[in-house]
């Protein structure tokens, strides 16, 4: 082969190289450009799980395990208690544990008359700092941490109990404590423990 034949050899392959590397680049691009719709769709595609319905509380510090029945209101309008001493209950009509809102579980205070001791009968002795488990119906756990407690009134405003605005997930636990009352059959006072999830 002659040298103008080479020449024109050499410059095909250029050619051909150059265009191999403009097509390759033009590819890169538009694989670039719709790389983020692909994401998104494949964003689309994972569901996340929403929180389960509440089915075990524990509370290792005060050695609770209980079963989390769910319940609403009593017939005089009040919120109802837990069936059993060894039982606690969420608020159906509220928030789930683990969800925006305060999510509410009470569970019982004081000695049967069959001498049998009640869930929360050491309820007191949380402080600040200790840990609080929530199990769901999808076996997720959740960890709440307590923030503070107050002993109310049984008449006092429960506003900030039921509800809260601040747009984060909250647990507190209500029971009784104080003085029983035979007429009355109840305690004179309600304790109730704050906690955030963690």
């Amino acid at each position: 082969m002659n040298l103008s034949g080479k020449i024109r050899l050499a410059l095909v392959f250029i050619g051909f190289t150059f265009f191999a590397i403009v097509v390759g680049y033009v590819g890169w691009k538009i694989s670039k450009q719709s790389s983020p719709i692909s994401s998104v769709e494949q964003e689309q595609t994972i569901s996340v799980s929403p929180v389960g319905k509440p089915m075990r509380l524990k509370i290792p510090n005060i050695g609770v395990d209980a079963v989390v029945e769910s319940l609403a209101l009593a017939p005089d309008g009040a919120m109802d208690t837990p069936k059993g001493p060894d039982t606690v209950a969420w608020f159906e009509l509220g928030s789930l544990p683990g969800e925006n809102g305060s999510a509410v579980i009470t569970g019982h205070y004081g000695t049967w008359k069959n001498g049998q001791g009640s869930v929360f009968d050491n309820l007191h002795q949380l402080k600040a700092g200790d840990k609080i488990y929530v199990e769901d119906e999808n076996g997720v756990r959740t960890a709440f941490v307590v923030r503070e407690q107050r002993s109310l009134e049984p008449n006092a405003d429960a506003t900030d109990i039921f509800s809260s605005e601040d747009e984060q997930s909250h647990l507190n636990l209500i029971t009784c404590e104080g003085t029983w009352n035979k007429d009355s059959k109840s305690y004179s006072k309600r304790l109730v423990v704050f906690a955030d999830k963690e």
